[in-house]
């Protein structure tokens, strides 16, 4: 490791390292496994740290916060924990509706919202997990597979029937609609 990459390991470390900290224990719920995702995020990105260019950029800091939340779920998971839902972590969580402001446009919003969950959830819960972790958890096809202790083409697969299942129940219930 040259001293480049060093130096550029302690600038992550003193820019990333407390909002790192806050994503772990916002899914966590626990200050030691926070630390023990903090630390393991930041070996997975030594291993990965020729994909980070610039550590003030935007890219770099979207990149550290998907590691760090996929470390925190798979911590979470490790634990034997179930998932009852997803914590997300953006700049939404933040913000403070105005609840007098129901328009039209928010209820349909959130119809159609309720809508997709409805579908996602007349899925199996292979798809469902396979879906999640692709999409929810940013996992390669690879991760996915051993995950759930499929074959990469067959992960691929059943993501691509469910995606298929899930866009004809779509149809389906626009027909009903009208």
């Amino acid at each position: 490791m040259t001293q480049e990459d060093n130096d550029k390991i302690k600038l992550l470390y003193e820019i990333y390292e407390q909002p790192m900290y806050r994503i772990a224990y916002a899914v966590l719920k626990n200050s030691g496994l926070a630390e023990d995702a903090v630390s393991d995020a930041f070996v997975r990105i030594i291993g990965r740290l020729n994909r980070i260019k610039d550590p003030y950029s935007e890219k770099t800091k979207a990149y550290i916060v998907k590691i760090i939340k996929s470390t925190s779920v798979n911590i979470y998971r490790k634990n034997k924990r179930i998932i009852n839902r997803e914590t997300v972590i953006d700049d939404k969580v933040l913000q403070i509706s105005d609840v007098s402001q129901n328009t039209e446009e928010n209820v349909i919003e959130r119809i159609e919202n309720q809508n997709r969950r409805n579908l996602f959830n007349k899925l199996d819960n292979t798809d469902r997990t396979i879906i999640n972790l692709r999409y929810g958890n940013d996992m390669t096809w690879k991760e996915v597979a051993e995950r759930t202790d499929m074959t990469e083409s067959t992960v691929r697969k059943r993501f691509e029937r469910a995606k298929k299942k899930l866009l004809s129940m779509k149809g389906d219930m626009s027909d009903e609609k009208s």
